[in-house]
């Protein structure tokens, strides 16, 4: 037990030595760590000093230059200044005897000006007093003297001024009328149009010499169908392979030519085929029309017109004036419309719109009562033309005064299209004339479905409705048209009147 105790204690001991001395150890390495650390610090102190003072002496020596560069610009410009002052001293001084002198030759003018208007007065006075001086002796006044001379000078040369003034004036017209022809001549030479006489036949060229007999048919029902419902006269003579349609209404023709195309092709020619070929060719031609007026406003430039005023446009095609084809002829007056409009600064829109519109009643004038003028005015305000081209379009005739000047041009391009070489034939419009009016004597009388004259104008077809004309009356009413076409026509031999009563009853077996 006393062992253990004793080396507990000698333990204790030996960890207490082994305490101071470590203690002791370890401030002695502090010291001389602190020594060392102490002896940097006091280095690095010395180090910044340095460099502390070397960057010191390079500012003083920059900042010495820069104030030294500096003072050098300063002493520059204030020596520029300096001139620049004395420079604009200069010019004052030249600006103010430059002022004195204006001054002064300001004052010389001022009493120059005023020695003139002294001067004035003076001459004026002295010519006052010369006309009151003259007036006496004259025993005139100014006025006086004044008409008195000029009436003198007047009578004197009288012939002379009449001579001038005719000379000026026939000078001047024919420089007008030269100008007037060289714009028709330019408005021609750019816009006319290809002209083709109408004809009152077209013929129709078979494949082989057996349809001639197929179109007549049995005892005829082919061909008497044929021409009721297309209101055409069919030649069938010894020409080969050929029929002649006769008609002088050209939209007839055109249809009753389609139609017998469309048999030919289909090969089955009877009443109840042609019927139905019949009703294909006026729809057919109903699109034709409609392609025409397109391409007469596409052709012209005019835009902007409605589908049924073009529809109506297009039935022109089919409507001759004299010969000539409406159509073409309203395409013309439109283009010549333009081209005066131009050349005279007028409005050339409106001329070319109310040129290609102008004719455009005659396309129904045959359906409605009044002339073609106010039926085309009542269809351009139906379909919204405005004031301006109704007016243009409403005066070509001189059935209303020309309101502007683009109604004159109208009117002139309008005579210029239909009056200039070639373009109409008399004869032919008088020709077709007569074949309407044998129809509109028919067609007056009461039972009548259906009129045509053929044969070139020598026999007129009348068929009437079976249910409200009897045999009798079909003979009373071809003696009353005789009777009639007698009192009212003149006409060259005879004309044929044939009425036509015909019963048709279908039935059907389902």
């Amino acid at each position: 037990m006393n062992q253990i105790i004793l080396s507990i204690i000698v333990a204790v001991l030996a960890l207490a030595i082994g305490t101071v001395v470590g203690y002791y150890i370890r401030q002695n390495l502090a010291k001389k760590r602190a020594g060392t650390l102490e002896a940097k610090l006091q280095k690095r102190v010395i180090d910044v000093k340095q460099e502390t003072s070397e960057m010191v002496k390079s500012a003083e020596k920059k900042s010495s230059e820069l104030l030294e560069k500096t003072q050098k610009d300063i002493d520059e410009r204030r020596k520029e200044f300096l001139k620049a002052q004395q420079l604009l001293l200069g010019r004052e001084t030249l600006l103010n005897d430059r002022i004195v002198s204006f001054e002064s030759k300001e004052k010389d003018l001022q009493d120059k000006v005023e020695k003139l208007k002294t001067v004035k007065e003076s001459l004026e006075q002295l010519r006052l007093e010369a006309e009151g001086k003259l007036e006496k002796v004259a025993s005139l006044s100014r006025e006086d003297a004044k008409k008195e001379l000029l009436a003198l000078v007047e009578v004197e040369n009288e012939k002379e001024i009449l001579d001038r003034m005719k000379k000026l004036e026939e000078g001047n017209q024919e420089k007008l009328q030269l100008r007037a022809k060289e714009i028709v001549a330019l408005a021609i030479q750019k816009c006319a149009v290809p002209q083709t006489q109408e004809l009152t036949t077209t013929t129709v060229v078979l494949t082989n010499e057996e349809l001639k007999g197929r179109i007549i048919g049995k005892e005829g029902r082919n061909i008497r169908t044929f021409e009721k419902l297309t209101g055409v006269e069919l030649i069938v003579d010894e020409t080969p392979e050929s029929v002649v349609i006769s008609g002088f209404n050209p939209i007839r023709r055109q249809i009753a030519k389609v139609t017998l195309d469309k048999l030919i092709a289909d090969g089955r020619i009877q009443p109840a085929k042609i019927e139905e070929k019949y009703e294909e060719a006026k729809a057919e031609i109903a699109v034709k029309i409609k392609e025409a007026g397109d391409k007469a406003a596409y052709d012209v430039g005019v835009i902007g017109l409605s589908e049924k005023l073009i529809q109506i446009l297009g039935r022109l095609f089919y409507r001759t004036s004299y010969g000539q084809n409406v159509l073409l002829h309203s395409m013309e007056v439109a283009l010549i419309s333009e081209t005066i409009a131009y050349e005279l600064g007028a409005n050339s829109q409106i001329a070319k719109r109310a040129g290609l519109l102008h004719d455009i009643g005659k396309a129904i004038d045959q359906q409605i009562q009044g002339s073609h003028i106010e039926i085309g005015i009542k269809i351009l305000e139906k379909f919204g033309e405005s004031e301006a081209i109704v007016k243009a379009m409403r005066a070509h005739h001189g059935d209303y005064p020309a309101e502007s000047l683009e109604a004159s041009i109208v009117t002139v391009a309008d005579a210029i299209s239909s009056s200039r070489p070639g373009a109409r034939k008399d004869t032919m419009e008088n020709y077709l004339q007569r074949l309407k009016e044998l129809e509109d004597i028919a067609n007056k009388f009461e039972g009548v479905e259906k009129t045509y004259a053929i044969q070139a104008g020598r026999e007129i077809r009348v068929f009437v409705k079976s249910d409200r004309i009897d045999d009798l009356g079909a003979a009373k009413i071809a003696k009353a048209i005789a009777a009639e076409i007698e009192e009212e026509l003149k006409y060259p031999g005879e004309i044929k009147v044939v009425v036509i009563r015909e019963n048709r009853v279908i039935e059907y077996a389902r």
